[in-house]
């Protein structure tokens, strides 16, 4: 950081002059040495009072940071209108950080720019000119940490995300109390597990790493012959040769050979970016494969950057419930987690594009062995009543009855919910079962339902679930999913439930997996941070 002009006791003096309260008597303060530990700190600022009346002209000469002003007043109101910014050696030193990480947000996935960039451009970079009076710097520097804050921490607002049909509880992050903290210990500015989903630092990585191939030409297109079935093992082409090299770049392969023959080597590598996109893994190399590898470097990190806005949102602290299901939808799969490690892990079918699965969270109450199904008014009035219609037994034909006006069809095997229903109230009427329709899992994309959440594990699940209660005994489990009649277990302790929605996802291996965008969520997504610049 640039030596100011003039002075920092000249600084001082003038803002004791100037900045003096009306509503708040001066107080006399000894000089106090500094704290090592907290280099740059509010423990070392002069504890000067001002006038809050400052705040008219400030805003009135940057109106572009009227947004900030009910959020700067409380930080200031918080410490009795004095200074933060200036200690007996001038501006402390975790402005600069904080500059730095504002001069850096495109390392956040942010590209949008503080309003008066300019402005304070010129107290810390020596080749610009200052032309800031102290006041200005003051207020300009909370402002800057209040821009940051909103845009790294927060997001877009809880009412566009609700407008997207995000229906996960947002987290509750109170920035300006944040102040201190980061003030403290400014590594915090750089990561807060306290504050951002663990997940979004993950991502960080990867843009970054992205970024950095991105810089070095990114990859070129592979060959797509509009004939070709599939390669295997042994097959030789140029497009093989592209595609080792489109491996490698990704880190799939440890090395690019340059060989154009379908090898041992590339077959391991052609399963890993498999595995990492979603795809069953498999010794052929498909079209829609190649397709994939050659979506640009570019779209990629577009969809990094969406994602990591998504966990923006996420509160940090569901991941600290000693047990908890999380289903994300774009990759198809359950995975239940006790005690920060995974319990259990399953293939699910979700919503299709018409009747989506929502995005929302609840407890897991109580599970059902060999349950009714209580027929949708929507599917009663589009299959079951043209059903009729045309064959007077359709009913009993679906093991079927009608129950108090409304229809359902009777537990057993051919049971549309299967053996096993999963229940966490609420009011979008979802909930996780088993399913007769098994084949259904052996497929890339699984988006069939009506909306509920078929679990390729149902018995798995209800047994880890189960595994501390006595009086559920994986025989009782099995006796209950096969009796013919419904049965429920009432669970002692309810466990959250996360249905999400994320397309890029870093891997406990530091893997960053994509997944295909079913719900066509992401470009509206990605627009919204551009028109939010």
């Amino acid at each position: 950081m640039k030596l100011l002009s003039p002075p920092v006791f000249a600084i001082i003096m003038v803002l004791s002059m100037t900045m003096a309260s009306c509503s708040i008597k001066e107080k006399k303060t000894s000089a106090k040495l500094p704290d090592d530990r907290l280099r740059g700190a509010i423990n070392r600022k002069c504890n000067m009072p001002f006038d809050s009346n400052l705040l008219v002209p400030f805003y009135q000469t940057y109106p572009e940071l009227n947004k900030y002003r009910k959020d700067l007043t409380t930080v200031y109101r918080q410490r009795k209108f004095t200074l933060i910014w200036y200690d007996e050696r001038g501006i402390v030193e975790f402005s600069q950080t904080l500059f730095n990480k504002v001069k850096n947000l495109d390392m956040e996935g942010v590209s949008s720019k503080f309003p008066y960039q300019e402005k304070i451009d010129g107290v810390f970079e020596n080749e610009k000119e200052n032309t800031l009076s102290a006041t200005d710097i003051e207020f300009l520097l909370t402002n800057l940490y209040l821009f940051y804050a909103e845009k790294v921490y927060q997001g877009l607002a809880d009412t566009t995300t609700t407008a997207l049909g995000w229906l996960l509880p947002r987290k509750q992050v109170t920035y300006v109390a944040m102040l201190d903290s980061v003030v403290a210990d400014p590594k915090l500015l750089d990561r807060n597990d306290s504050t951002l989903f663990k997940q979004y630092y993950k991502l960080r990585e990867v843009l970054k790493h992205y970024r950095e191939i991105e810089k070095q030409g990114g990859w070129n297109p592979i060959d797509l012959d509009p004939k070709l079935k599939a390669y295997k093992p042994g097959d030789t082409a140029k497009a093989i040769q592209q595609i080792r090299t489109r491996l490698f770049i990704t880190g799939d392969l440890k090395q690019d050979t340059q060989s154009n023959r379908y090898d041992p080597e590339l077959e391991e590598g052609v399963k890993n970016y498999q595995l990492r996109n979603g795809n069953i893994p498999g010794k052929s190399i498909l079209p829609e494969h190649i397709k994939e590898m050659n979506v640009p470097i570019s779209d990629r990190i577009k969809k990094i950057i969406v994602n990591m806005e998504r966990c923006r949102w996420i509160s940090p602290e569901f991941a600290k419930a000693e047990e908890y299901i999380v289903v994300n939808i774009p990759s198809f799969k359950l995975t239940f987690v006790r005690k920060g490690k995974i319990e259990l892990t399953s293939p699910v079918v979700v919503g299709s594009n018409v009747t989506k699965t929502d995005i929302f969270s609840g407890m897991l109450s109580y599970i059902v062995f060999s349950p009714y199904w209580n027929l949708p008014q929507s599917i009663i009035n589009k299959e079951v009543k043209p059903g009729m219609s045309k064959n007077k037994n359709y009913l009993e034909k679906h093991n079927m009855e009608w129950n108090n006006g409304q229809v359902r069809q009777k537990p057993g095997k051919n049971n549309s919910l299967g053996l096993i229903k999963f229940i966490f109230p609420n009011s979008n009427d979802i909930y996780m079962h088993d399913t007769p329709a098994k084949s259904l899992f052996a497929r890339e994309s699984r988006a069939f339902s009506h909306g509920c959440i078929r679990v390729a594990k149902p018995r798995e699940l209800a047994l880890a679930i189960l595994q501390d209660d006595p009086n559920w005994t994986p025989g009782k489990i099995d006796a209950s999913m096969h009796a013919g009649k419904e049965t429920t277990c009432v669970l002692k302790k309810k466990i959250p439930v996360y249905i999400g929605y994320l397309t890029a996802w870093v891997d406990g291996q530091g893997a960053i997996n994509f997944y295909k965008d079913i719900y066509d969520r992401d470009e509206r997504l990605g627009q919204l941070l551009i028109d939010n610049q």
